[in-house]
């Protein structure tokens, strides 16, 4: 695959410190070098997950990089967590999504969980010993949090959950699964009915469905979990009993949409790099395929969309880190950055042609996996009725503010270099 920009572009200087930098240059030296030969039988092996990846990013404690040095993580924030999954994305989508995924609950974690709970799950998560998935869509609701079906009952000390899960990322790599049930009987609004819970693989009655690949991010699992009679005691209710819908929506707001914004990014820049690598070396008349105007003509929308992508993936968890209000811009940075990377996608193939269409092109696989950007965290529907709440002021809810305190890790210095 040709080289994307091994350094940070000028533009986002103003959102990178000296160690986001070397952060940018060893994610490009390990996807050099343990995931580009990983990538080719990745895609070759469909029906496989790739464990490998995930344990040596484990074990340089990039599940944890959102994760406060006291519980053992790099407390980098937002924009360094950014800066992983963009750079994985630009060699493999897959194992970005790997690393994204076990970040969700991560966060829900940082946020909601206790002291004591953070001191049992976070600093395993930071070892390398854990990863973690967040299990709230289902067969017959999909996303809808508010048509979750799986209930959990207390008895005694324990609560006996019941339900099934799916589309759950890192479903059979996960050693703990956060999921969102029922606690509230019918009628009771949804902002009070659900409990978020963690269930850790080991539990009787949790199993998990055979790994059946998708149509891209192949080696990623994102499976289905069904939970029978499964009993888990009451110290594993993260934030309280009735704030599971807080839970899952923060933490899609504040680490899902900015990573999957990542990942499109990621996948955009190699889009746009393996198009233009090939115009350049197809020869035609006296020149190559990329001195045609009308092709150049193309070539300048997919960097036009490029850098206005990456502008807003990072600008926007960049408000983050400082504890600014920025839930609409994280939904737009997921919203357009999808939407612009699937155009370019489609460029592409088309100024392939038949090139494009052979099995083991790249091209073929980068324009699979930006199809599993869209439906995560939200629909393209779901971001605009959000972001048309932003417009009428209606969006009350400001998961970025709210849990500013949490989300600040790494206000930079001005003084630094």
């Amino acid at each position: 695959m040709p080289a994307t920009p091994a350094t940070p572009p000028p533009a986002l200087h103003p959102y990178l410190t000296a160690r986001h930098e070397l952060l940018w240059d060893e994610a490009d030296a390990f996807a050099a070098e343990h995931i580009a030969p990983r990538a080719v039988r990745m895609e070759a092996a469909p029906g496989r997950v790739e464990r490998k990846v995930a344990d040596l990013m484990a074990a340089r404690g990039w599940f944890a990089v959102t994760v406060p040095p006291a519980f053992g993580g790099l407390g980098a924030g937002h924009v360094a967590k950014t800066v992983l999954v963009h750079r994985i994305a630009c060699v493999s989508a897959a194992a970005a999504a790997i690393l994204q995924a076990t970040l969700i609950p991560v966060g829900a974690l940082l946020h909601f969980a206790t002291y004591e709970q953070k001191g049992r799950w976070l600093p395993r998560v930071a070892g390398g010993s854990l990863l973690l998935s967040i299990a709230v869509t289902e067969p017959r609701a999909g996303g809808h949090i508010g048509g979750i079906e799986t209930t959990a009952e207390r008895a005694g000390n324990q609560w006996v959950i019941n339900g099934s899960k799916v589309h759950i990322g890192n479903s059979h790599l996960a050693g703990a699964h956060l999921v969102v049930a029922r606690t509230a009987a019918p009628g009771v609004r949804t902002s009070e009915a659900l409990t978020a819970f963690m269930v850790e693989s080991d539990r009787h009655g949790l199993s998990v469905s055979d790994h059946r690949p998708g149509l891209g991010l192949h080696g990623f699992s994102a499976g289905r979990l069904d939970l029978d009679q499964v009993r888990v005691p009451a110290d594993n209710v993260v934030g309280g009993i009735g704030q599971g819908l807080s839970v899952a929506q923060s933490s899609s707001i504040l680490y899902g949409r900015p990573n999957l914004a990542a990942v499109s990014l990621g996948i955009h820049e190699a889009v746009v790099a393996t198009t233009t690598a090939r115009l350049n070396a197809r020869p035609r008349y006296r020149g190559a395929l990329s001195d045609l105007p009308v092709l150049r003509d193309r070539i300048g929308d997919m960097e036009a969309r490029l850098r206005a992508g990456r502008i807003l993936a990072y600008q926007s968890v960049y408000l983050l880190d400082q504890g600014l209000s920025c839930d609409a811009d994280l939904i737009n940075a997921k919203y357009l950055g999808h939407q612009w990377a699937m155009t370019s996608a489609q460029d592409a193939m088309e100024l392939h042609g038949a090139q494009a269409l052979d099995r083991d092109y790249v091209l073929q696989r980068l324009w699979r996996d930006i199809q599993h950007t869209y439906p995560p965290a939200g629909t393209g529907e779901v971001q605009r009725i959000r972001l048309a709440d932003a417009a009428f002021d209606e969006d009350h809810i400001q998961w970025s503010e709210r849990l500013a305190a949490e989300a600040a890790w790494a206000r930079p210095d001005p003084t630094a270099a």
